[in-house]
């Protein structure tokens, strides 16, 4: 995003630019570990029991603790009370039991260390009002991966009880600053098991994935400018995509994943161009004497959405992805930046100014739009691969934290720091 084309500090969002991003408070403590505390209720949530692991309260994760969250933070599910009870995934349970507790599904399983020092993982699942087993999974893996199988096991319990696919087993990416330090982290959906993706002096913003999950592309100041990178994660090693004369940012990658989106003024103002994945030469897409930036493409890649001040203010605006002539999509309100679509294609999260920086939510389809926080702060929404939650950066006690909402807006978790602050959430693929 490049907002701080539309504001001057000390407005919030202008910490995306360079000054702003040196000016910004240091961070401090862990940043790698967060308590996820969900609020809200939503109109349906499924009672489900999740009953401790066997073996788990000696074990470096608690599994079914990890997995209650998970589904808890999706929002359509609330926990039951499993007090007193035992069981693993041998167990026939009596879900007589279990229908007492108002509990309409029940999970349990184990955790066990081999020789070796992998550990066995294990679950199953019971459908308690129609008294049926909807079966399990098993996994033998280290104790670096335990948390990605508890992810899974949520992934697993989602899909048979909802029908749609499950996001926990994804991946985030943030950038956080400490000191005159910026890191960009790759963690687990939840905020937790953050690894290092690149640290650097110079500001670290707008994290974007390919549409594989294996790169992401980001813009750096280590130049002394802004200068897009490809990187890839699972080996750590990078790419120079776009370092033209002027700025170079808000990368946005196409859904076939062979070209990105990105804003350049190597023309003089911030348009919009066209750039392989591999590199080249970009072509350009709009013309205007505007700003134009922070463009995101449609799920079916024949449209682009952006923001322009073309009419005066910062507003979004749609048009085809080969360039061609823009329509206006915000009308309410004289601020809005910031736009990322869902992948179902359904709705347009975005960033207004009305009292406050506002996470807002419009129904493509009709243009209904609904403010879906009660923060004043908040930026950079990205939609998970379902569609169903949106992670946001925000303000809230007077400390940055990073948050994820239902599109309702009805369930909110805050994946809170240790001592530590988070911007520029970037929400990555279902992995392949």
């Amino acid at each position: 995003m490049n907002s701080e084309i539309f504001r001057s500090p000390p407005l919030h969002l202008a910490r995306r630019s360079l000054v702003a991003a040196l000016a910004a408070a240091p961070l401090s403590g862990a940043l790698a570990q967060f308590r996820v505390e969900v609020s809200g209720v939503g109109l349906t949530q499924l009672p489900i029991a999740l009953v401790p692991f066997r073996g788990e309260e000696g074990a470096p994760q608690k599994i079914s603790a990890i997995v209650r969250a998970d589904l808890e933070r999706s929002g359509r599910f609330r926990g039951v009370d499993t007090a007193g009870q035992a069981m693993d995934e041998s167990t026939r349970p009596d879900l007589s039991t279990w229908r007492q507790r108002a509990a309409d599904a029940l999970a349990g399983g184990s955790i066990t260390r081999l020789p070796d020092g992998r550990y066995d993982v294990r679950f199953r699942l019971w459908d308690v009002v129609r008294g049926q087993d909807l079966g399990g999974q098993g996994y033998v893996l280290p104790q670096a991966d335990l948390r990605l199988a508890a992810h899974k096991i949520a992934d697993y319990i989602y899909e048979k009880l909802t029908g749609e696919q499950g996001v926990f087993s994804t991946r985030l990416a943030y950038v956080t600053k400490t000191g005159s330090r910026h890191t960009l982290w790759v963690a687990d959906s939840d905020g937790e098991n953050a690894q290092a993706a690149l640290a650097s002096p110079e500001p670290i913003i707008s994290p974007s994935w390919s549409p594989n999950g294996a790169q992401l592309a980001y813009v750096s100041f280590e130049a002394r400018k802004p200068v897009i990178y490809v990187h890839d994660v699972a080996s750590g090693r990078r790419r120079l995509l776009a370092n033209f004369r002027g700025s170079n940012s808000a990368p946005a990658w196409s859904p076939d994943g062979r070209s990105l989106a990105v804003t350049l003024s190597r023309d003089g103002g911030s348009q919009l161009y066209l750039i392989s994945a591999s590199g080249g030469e970009p072509r350009r897409l709009t013309q205007s004497q505007s700003i134009d930036t922070e463009p995101v493409f449609s799920p079916d890649g024949a449209s682009i959405y952006f923001v322009s001040d073309r009419g005066g203010a910062p507003q979004i605006y749609r048009m085809p992805a080969s360039g061609g002539a823009a329509q206006r999509v915000t009308f309410n309100g004289s601020y809005n930046v910031s736009p990322t679509v869902s992948p179902d294609g359904r709705w347009l999260a975005y960033i207004s100014r009305s009292g406050g920086y506002k996470l807002q939510v419009m129904e493509l389809a009709s243009g209904a739009t609904t403010a879906i926080t009660d923060t004043n702060e908040d930026e950079n929404p990205s939609f998970a691969p379902n569609s169903r939650l949106i992670a946001y950066a925000t303000r809230e006690g007077g400390r940055d934290a990073l948050m994820t909402t239902t599109v309702d807006g009805k369930i909110k978790a805050r994946l809170a720091g240790q001592g530590g602050d988070l911007r520029e959430p970037a929400w990555g693929p279902l992995q392949r």
